[in-house]
């Protein structure tokens, strides 16, 4: 018996020993395996920072015009109206499922708890932009300088779970999403309560943008960001919204190419960023290519109404946005927009799929899924 005693012993002595280096050398991977739906953990979190397109709840509790956290919005997610303007998932969602992370927690309900914030924070809020002053007429909102000011204190709460080497050790493996300049056009320079029509002609404010960008892009790599992914600005002279403002039932050209110098220098921007800060990786998700395809392709992609919202009033149900307890569409995954803003889930994950695994048209220089493994 002594000698079977002493063999159990050594056996669990080993096994408790590889299991202590198991962790130490994985880290947050070994968490992440647990929480995730099943796919290999490829970097340890993702932060988010954003408006309306990827907010996840971050409005919610703000005294703002700009909210979605009531019914029929989350119809289609399994919590329901969260705060998310969608149906269902918006395109951050899938790119976590994607990386085999769990969904992201919105700041508002992660920053109480270190815990909550070991894979990523979403800090993305509806309304907000690059400059300060944009969507104010939402009264409520978090600005891209706000966001990168809540991260900075979320650091905190991070280091006092696992320690400022693991954080910063972490934080360079993570995923940066930021998705921001669509508001700085719809609700700032194209409202006629703004004056920066009269200030900036479009590529003037498309450089003011730019460069008030790469300042706050560079703060995040102060604060230890690496790998950043970066969201151009889609197709906005395609959405409800703007169609209902016209009679042809057509795309507004004009809107559309009012942005293409956004992207342009976006492009021009990263190249920059990724020489002159070491160590960084960017990506740029071309949304504007992505969602050119889809409604070139869309029967194709399964889509059949391309010009309305699914939840709306009005022309192209763009005029007034999804209500609270509004019928919304049966069919949600043949509509390309889920209100006058905002596309349904269905778009949203064809999105994310396509910035995760994609070719250079879509996503430049490299993939996310291929920025995850650097």
């Amino acid at each position: 018996m002594e000698g079977v005693e002493k063999s159990a012993f050594r056996f669990w002595w080993v096994l408790w020993v590889l299991v202590i280096c198991m962790l130490r050398s994985g880290g947050g991977l070994v968490v992440g395996q647990e929480a995730g739906d099943g796919g290999d953990v490829v970097v340890p979190a993702m932060f988010v920072f954003g408006d309306s397109l990827i907010d996840n709840g971050n409005n919610n509790d703000l005294t703002s015009f700009a909210k979605a956290n009531y019914f029929p919005y989350g119809i289609d997610f399994n919590g329901g109206p969260t705060g998310r303007f969608s149906n269902g998932y918006t395109m951050v969602d899938e790119i976590a499922e994607l990386l085999g992370l769990p969904l992201i927690p919105a700041y508002s309900e992660a920053s109480n708890s270190g815990d909550q914030m070991l894979h990523g924070v979403n800090f993305a809020s509806a309304a907000s932009g690059i400059l300060d002053i944009t969507g104010r007429n939402f009264v409520g909102r978090i600005p891209f300088n706000q966001q990168i000011d809540n991260f900075e204190n979320s650091l905190d709460r991070i280091t006092d779970n696992s320690g400022a080497t693991d954080v910063a050790q972490m934080l360079s493996r993570s995923i940066f999403f930021v998705g921001m300049g669509s508001n700085d056009y719809l609700n700032n320079y194209l409202m006629p309560n703004y004056p920066t029509r009269n200030e900036y002609n479009g590529q003037q404010f498309a450089d003011l943008l730019s460069h008030e960008y790469t300042t706050q892009l560079t703060k995040l790599y102060n604060l230890g960001a690496r790998k950043f992914v970066l969201a151009g600005i889609g197709m906005m002279g395609c959405i409800p919204s703007i169609l209902a403002q016209g009679t042809t039932g057509k795309c507004s050209e004009d809107v559309n190419k009012l942005v293409l110098p956004f992207n342009a220098n976006m492009r021009n921007m990263i190249d920059n960023l990724s020489t002159n800060l070491p160590g960084s990786k960017f990506v740029f998700i071309d949304v504007h290519n992505m969602f050119q395809d889809i409604l070139s392709n869309a029967r194709s992609y399964g889509f059949r109404v391309l010009n309305r919202g699914c939840c709306g009033i009005g022309r192209n149900r763009g005029q007034i946005t999804c209500l609270p307890f509004q019928t919304p569409c049966p069919n949600r995954n043949e509509y390309l927009f889920w209100d006058a803003f905002h596309p349904t889930e269905a778009v949203n994950v064809l999105m994310g799929k396509k910035a995760f695994s994609g070719t250079p048209d879509v996503v430049y220089p490299i993939n996310i899924q291929q920025l995850a493994n650097i």
